[in-house]
């Protein structure tokens, strides 16, 4: 029998528990992505050249190595101080996954501020707006029209790599599938079950992200 629907019954629950963990790293992850990916670009744009140069070799060098090896690393490196080995692997987790998409979520924060016409600058400087009060109140609105989809773009990719975390011992729910599979030998019903869940979750967000862009494109 290729699917047996006792082991489907039974595999659900597990399935469902690891999937919190997934949830909870996704949408911490995206939180710390999103504030740290401002900071990142707002930094860039603002501080002096040899500070701009060494952020954007760290922004570099995170985009450019494997998230996977990043958790990896960093886990370990805590695993091996005096006094942090009690740091959950799941904290670990959800901190690197948001610290790497932010260097992505970064970018396109730098976009949306550079489209900003030139003229809404310039009639903020005329108002003699505060430089803090200009970026708040006039800059940082329109550019996050043209950012949010794409912010909402990261999110669902983040949460499609949280299976990442099994490389640091977080039980999410593509390693409760595995898990499961192992022990029933229903390989089947559990990856297809976790494959159902991941696009009953995913699917409707991105959804909700392109009917979000083609309303902002109306604005």
């Amino acid at each position: 029998m290729i699917w047996n629907w006792e082991f489907a019954a039974e595999a659900l629950p597990i399935l469902l528990r690891g999937f919190v963990n997934t949830l909870i790293a996704t949408a911490v992850g995206t939180l710390i992505a999103v504030v740290l990916g401002l900071i990142i670009a707002v930094a860039i744009r603002g501080l002096p050249r040899w500070i701009n140069w060494l952020i954007r070799l760290l922004v570099a060098f995170v985009r450019n190595t494997p998230l996977i090896m990043q958790l990896m690393f960093v886990y370990f490196i805590f695993a091996g101080i005096p006094g942090l080995v009690d740091i959950p692997a799941l904290v670990v987790g959800f901190i690197v996954i948001g610290i790497h998409y932010s260097t992505y979520m970064s970018e396109s924060y730098r976009a949306g501020i550079d489209a900003v016409p030139p003229g809404q600058h310039e009639a903020a400087t005329a108002l003699s707006l505060p430089p803090v009060r200009k970026f708040t109140a006039v800059v940082l609105p329109q550019a996050l029209r043209a950012t949010v989809p794409s912010l909402g773009n990261y999110a669902v990719a983040m949460f499609k790599d949280t299976p990442f975390l099994f490389a640091i011992s977080v039980v999410e729910l593509v390693t409760s599938a595995q898990q499961f599979g192992a022990a029933k030998f229903a390989y089947t019903e559990a990856f297809t079950l976790a494959g159902i869940i991941f696009l009953a979750a995913s699917y409707p967000t991105s959804l909700l992200i392109q009917r979000m862009e083609k309303r902002l494109a109306t604005y």
